[in-house]
């Protein structure tokens, strides 16, 4: 799931500076479960942008809404008159919502109120990790299910480096070795053999290299 994380209201305040009108719109899935920008982290950005702007001794005006999910027409259609009464509307989507938004509504400013940081998962309460760099090319089913673009910090496809300690990644101590994690699982499944294969390099022509990428489903086309 995309992980994200909410912009400082310092640098917030800046992008709404113009505007009179702003539309904070959330979005309820990826966002919401990083405690980003779902309906909850609307309301509490929208209260502190009221009491800043009265403090300021400024009049802006700061409407709320929610939509299931923002990088589909259907839903951010829904919310079209709130847009269109609005100066400018601050998404708390990831990125593509962002896109979406501007793509839909090309004649409105649309600002972005998070950072978009990465696809993982909560590992426990507040803790939120990286877990796939969608890359395009998936080597799961070669390294054990664990992820050594994402999760090795030299991108090594053929690891060890030989510099991790105590499974520790000697760029980063407190983050497990890949390879290590690699080389556990792979122990553990009974397919160490699997080491000794020596994995190609990688087509980054699949990845950002190649640029915008996309994906055409012919037996879902209309």
């Amino acid at each position: 799931m995309i992980k994200a994380q909410q912009k400082p209201i310092a640098e917030i305040k800046a992008l709404i500076a113009s505007y009179h009108k702003i539309l904070i719109l959330g979005c309820g899935t990826c966002v919401t479960i990083s405690f980003a920008g779902g309906e909850k982290e609307v309301g509490l950005l929208a209260s502190s942008l009221r009491i800043a702007s009265a403090m300021e001794g400024q009049d802006k005006i700061f409407a709320e809404a929610t939509v299931q999910r923002q990088c589909e027409w259907e839903f951010i259609d829904a919310v079209a008159d709130q847009i269109q009464q609005a100066d400018a509307v601050l998404s708390l989507a990831c990125g593509i919502g962002v896109q979406a938004l501007a793509e839909r509504y090309p004649d409105k400013v649309i600002l972005p109120g998070v950072n978009t940081t990465f696809l993982g998962m909560a590992v426990e309460h507040g803790v939120l990790v990286e877990r796939c760099r969608a890359c395009g090319d998936c080597i799961l089913g070669l390294t054990g299910g664990v992820c050594p673009i994402a999760r090795c910090a030299k991108n090594l496809l053929n690891g060890p480096c030989g510099g991790s300690q105590n499974g520790k990644c000697e760029v980063n101590s407190e983050l497990d070795c890949a390879w290590q994690l690699i080389y556990d699982r792979l122990a553990r499944l009974g397919q160490l053999d699997r080491l000794a294969t020596l994995i190609p390099y990688k087509d980054w022509s699949k990845d950002y290299d190649g640029g915008p990428r996309k994906i055409v489903r012919e037996d879902l086309k209309l």
